[in-house]
């Protein structure tokens, strides 16, 4: 059994109060894995790459802000938007110990008001984990906050990754198929996600710009 497999045996699409609970009770709990403390490595390579110009930025799912917090280190006009209110409650102490200022936002991407149009979108695990709970709603959504040519740097859960433990998977025909309407896939290109765990999973690095 592949680990896409494995997954889809343990896992079914929560609602976005389930979702959230569960998530809560994990940041109580302990640190979870995908909350390393550092700035995803990929992010910082797409930006001193250039690749994504712009000043106002949005982050989808940003969690306890670590990125949204670097993203304004470098220059980002920045909103965060998480649906669990303590990841944004830790989130918005970060920006004040770093000195930053991010607009962080707690609530349901697919009805909050996020303003917009941005320059720039960045997700860390929101596309791959949403897609099975409410695909449309998260699309209407991005499309909703973007415009022709605002850019987007998705990373995801690689469906070729053979171990069961990691995040969500999707395949690169998925990919294609979800985004390419809307969005132009300029890079899709593989790498390995940090983990606070030490494991160093498959994963996508998909750039886009919207048509």
């Amino acid at each position: 059994m592949d680990g896409r497999a494995a997954r889809n045996l343990t896992l079914r699409p929560q609602s976005p109060t389930e979702y959230a609970a569960d998530i809560a009770n994990r940041y109580e709990s302990e640190r979870p894995p995908w909350d390393t403390g550092q700035p995803s490595a990929e992010l910082v390579r797409v930006i001193e790459a250039g690749k994504l110009p712009g000043t106002d930025l949005l982050e989808m799912g940003c969690g306890t802000g670590t990125n949204a917090v670097e993203l304004a280190r470098r220059g980002y006009r920045v909103t965060a938007v998480d649906l669990v209110d303590l990841a944004v409650r830790l989130g918005r102490q970060k920006a004040v110990q770093a000195g930053v200022k991010v607009d962080f936002r707690s609530g349901d991407i697919t009805e909050a008001a996020l303003g917009g149009p941005y320059d720039v979108l960045f997700d860390l695990g929101l596309y791959h984990g949403i897609r099975d709970r409410d695909l449309s709603g998260f699309l209407s959504a991005v499309i909703r906050v973007s415009r022709r040519g605002t850019r987007w740097l998705s990373l995801a859960g690689n469906a070729q990754e053979i171990t069961p433990s990691g995040p969500p998977v999707v395949t690169q025909e998925e990919i294609r198929r979800e985004l390419g309407p809307a969005f132009r896939i300029l890079e899709l290109g593989e790498f390995r996600l940090d983990t606070r765990a030490g494991l160093k999973p498959l994963a996508w690095s998909i750039l886009m710009e919207r048509r």
